[in-house]
């Protein structure tokens, strides 16, 4: 029987944050096209929950509660998932926070550091162990894997106040077009997914006329607010062989937004 271009029947996927969001979004579209999915968090009934929703498409799904902020947890949390299923073909670096900064002026040590332990490196570590077994198998002759960053439309515009986050996005940016030159050799891919303003948990309670939605759909040529569901295919795209040769991009997902038109 013939594959089809996105068939993940073979795949192992790991989603850090996968219980909810975009991270949700991602492990649907592996799970949609085939794949075994382990998903990463750090509340279990959030990850039960979407076990149990991913368990419904019919493929294999694991879940582990891992603090992605701890590189003991990450180690201890690879070890396990290996353990498991005997091999990883993708990883989806998504946990992470909203700054609660609003001020260069008021930013606190504090706040600055403890976002940065999760969005900064717990998403490099997180890679950095994925990246040592695509290594080695590759070295065994499985060449192969992808390596996923999930940044934000702050890694191209200036946005004051919240120059944790900023720095986290930015700063893995630089990462993961260091890691596509470095393990392309292995065959070994390495992207960032930016998305726009995407409507997920954070925004619960925030009605669809909120001001920030509206001001965001004026100035997107696809005048909507996006969706979990937008990040399906790219995901299942990204874990895919049809993106073998697909590389140290930032692939922007966003309605448009970021070119921002100025005659519509």
């Amino acid at each position: 029987m013939t594959k089809g271009l996105f068939d993940l029947t073979d795949k192992v996927a790991m989603i850090t944050g996968g219980s909810t969001g975009i991270g949700l979004g991602f492990a649907r579209g592996v799970a949609k096209q085939g794949g075994t999915v382990v998903l990463w968090a750090r509340n279990a009934d959030k990850l039960a929950a979407a076990r149990e929703e991913l368990e419904a498409f019919g493929g294999k799904v694991t879940t582990q509660v891992v603090d992605v902020s701890s590189q003991d947890a990450i180690k201890d949390g690879y070890g396990e998932l290996l353990a498991e299923h005997g091999r990883l073909d993708a990883v989806f670096a998504n946990a992470g926070r909203p700054s609660k900064s609003r001020s260069l002026l008021t930013l606190e040590a504090d706040e600055w550091h403890d976002l940065l332990d999760t969005s900064l490196h717990g998403a490099f570590f997180t890679l950095q162990e994925a990246a040592r077994h695509m290594v080695a198998r590759a070295e065994a002759g499985d060449p192969g894997g992808s390596l996923v960053f999930c940044g934000s439309l702050s890694m191209f515009l200036g946005v004051g106040g919240i120059y944790n986050y900023t720095a986290s996005k930015g700063g893995m940016g630089a990462v993961i077009r260091g890691l596509a030159a470095e393990l392309g050799q292995y065959r070994i891919r390495a992207n960032t997914v930016a998305p726009g303003l995407i409507r997920t948990e954070m925004h619960q309670g925030m009605p669809d006329d909120h001001p920030m939605f509206d001001k965001f759909r004026s100035v997107t040529p696809i005048p909507r607010i996006g969706d979990p569901a937008d990040f399906e295919g790219i995901g299942a795209y990204l874990v895919s062989d049809a993106s073998s040769f697909h590389t140290g991009d930032t692939i922007v997902v966003d309605g448009g937004s970021v070119i921002r038109p100025a005659f519509r």
